[in-house]
C-alpha cells in the first residue's frame, strides 16, 4: 500500500503516511494501557517517531528515484507541467500514445476540443489514468493559483464543516499533551530574554483572525525595542533581531506563547498565519481573494510556513497565500498531522522552509 501512494504525483499523498503510522501506534498505546502490559511508554513513543521518520525518508526516496512518466496534451494549464522537475513529461502532438507506456495522461479539460476528449475516453477505457491539469498542478506544487481563480471556485475551497467542528478538540488534545514541555521551554526562553537586556519578555500585537475579526497575538520578543520601528516585513537577516531572538526564531520558540490564543479559541495550532491590520488592508487591495484566507482560524504553524517560510515582499506573500488556499481546500486531520511532522523536522534538522 505504501508504494502505491507514491504513484500519484504530489505532496498530498505524503500526508497519508503520518496518520497511518500514528493510528498504528495509538492502537498499540491503547492496548498497552488497557491490558497494563509491561512495555515502556517512552520506548513505544520513541519507536513511533523513528518509524515515522524512516517511512517519510522512504516515501521521498521513492518519489525522487522513480520519476513518473506523463503524457501531456499541451493546451491551457497543462503546459505549466514543463516547469516541474521531478516528473517526466512528454508532449503529445497527436491523439495517439504511440505504444509508449505512461503512468497517465494530463489535460486541461477546459482547453481541449472534441478530438482530444474522445482520445481521453479511449485512454480511460484502456485503463490509463487521466489527470486534470488544474488538480494535478495543485497536488504537485501544494498551491492553488490565485491568478487562475474565479468567483465560481470559492465554493469548492470551503473546508468540511465536520472538520471545523472537531478541529478545536484536536487542538486541545495536542495542547494538553505538550503543555508540560512547552512550559519548561517558555520558562528557559523568558530567562534568556531577560538576561540579554532590558525590555519586555512578551510581545503583543493586533492581528486579524477568522471572519476578519481582530485579536491580540502573543510572541516572545525577538527584536530590540525601538519606538521608531514601523510596521514592516521582518526579514530573516533583520538587524533588529537579537542574539536570543535569532535562536528562538530559528527554532520557532518565539511562537509558543500563542498557546494562549489557541486556548482562547482565537487561533488553531495549524492554519494560515495571521497578519497585521495594515497589511491585511493593503493585501486585500493588491491580491485577489486575499481575505478568503480568514475563513479558517489562523495557526501557529501552517502549510505556507513549512512550504515557503517567511515572506519579505508582496511576491513572496502571494506565494504564501496560494499555499494557504491549498490548505483551506484540502484541510484535514491527515494534512494537519503532516504539517506538524514537517514543522518538527524543520526545527530539529534545519531542513525545510522556515
Amino acid at each position: 500500500m505504501f508504494r502505491l501512494l507514491t504513484r500519484y504525483p504530489g505532496g498530498r499523498n505524503a500526508a497519508l503516511v503520518a496518520p497511518q503510522v500514528l493510528a498504528i501506534y495509538l492502537t498499540l498505546s491503547l492496548i498497552v494501557l488497557l491490558f497494563r502490559l509491561d512495555v515502556s511508554r517512552y520506548l513505544l513513543f520513541a519507536s513511533g517517531l523513528v518509524a515515522l521518520f524512516w517511512l517519510h525518508i522512504e516515501f521521498m526516496a521513492l518519489q525522487h528515484l522513480k520519476k513518473i512518466k506523463l503524457a501531456v496534451i499541451n493546451m491551457g494549464r497543462a503546459a505549466e507541467l514543463a516547469n516541474i522537475g521531478f516528473i517526466n513529461t512528454r508532449i503529445l502532438k497527436a491523439p495517439d500514445l504511440e505504444e509508449i507506456r505512461y503512468d497517465g495522461v494530463v489535460a486541461d479539460f477546459d482547453a481541449i476540443d472534441g478530438t482530444w476528449e474522445r482520445f481521453l475516453t479511449r485512454c480511460v477505457l484502456k485503463g490509463i489514468a487521466v489527470y486534470n491539469a488544474k488538480h494535478l498542478l495543485e497536488s504537485l506544487t501544494g498551491r492553488v493559483s490565485i491568478r487562475k481563480m474565479s468567483e465560481n471556485d470559492i465554493g469548492s475551497l470551503l473546508p468540511s464543516r465536520n472538520y471545523e467542528r472537531l478541529k478545536f478538540l484536536f487542538d486541545m488534545i495536542i495542547v494538553v499533551l505538550t503543555l508540560p514541555i512547552v512550559l519548561i521551554i517558555c520558562a528557559i526562553t523568558a530567562l534568556c530574554i531577560r538576561l540579554e537586556g532590558p525590555g519586555p519578555i512578551l510581545y503583543s500585537q493586533t492581528r486579524i483572525g477568522r471572519g476578519n475579526r481582530p485579536f491580540t497575538l502573543y510572541k516572545f520578543r525577538s527584536m530590540a525595542c525601538s519606538k521608531d520601528d514601523a510596521e514592516a516585513f521582518a526579514r530573516q537577516d533583520d538587524s533588529r533581531i537579537t542574539r536570543v531572538g535569532r535562536v528562538i526564531r530559528m527554532l520557532r520558540i518565539d511562537e509558543l506563547p500563542q498557546y494562549i490564543n489557541v486556548i482562547r479559541g482565537e487561533m488553531s495550532l495549524i492554519g494560515p498565519r495571521p497578519e497585521q491590520p495594515s497589511f491585511v488592508e493593503e493585501f486585500d487591495e493588491l491580491i485577489p481573494f486575499y481575505s478568503y484566507r480568514h475563513v479558517l482560524k489562523p495557526g501557529i504553524t501552517g502549510w505556507a510556513q513549512v512550504r515557503s517560510g517567511y515572506a519579505s515582499d508582496l511576491d513572496e506573500t502571494q506565494i504564501k497565500i496560494e499555499h494557504d488556499f491549498y490548505y483551506i481546500k484540502n484541510a484535514s486531520f491527515a494534512l494537519d498531522i503532516y504539517i506538524i511532522f514537517l514543522t518538527v523536522k524543520t526545527v530539529f534538522t534545519g531542513y525545510g522552509a522556515r
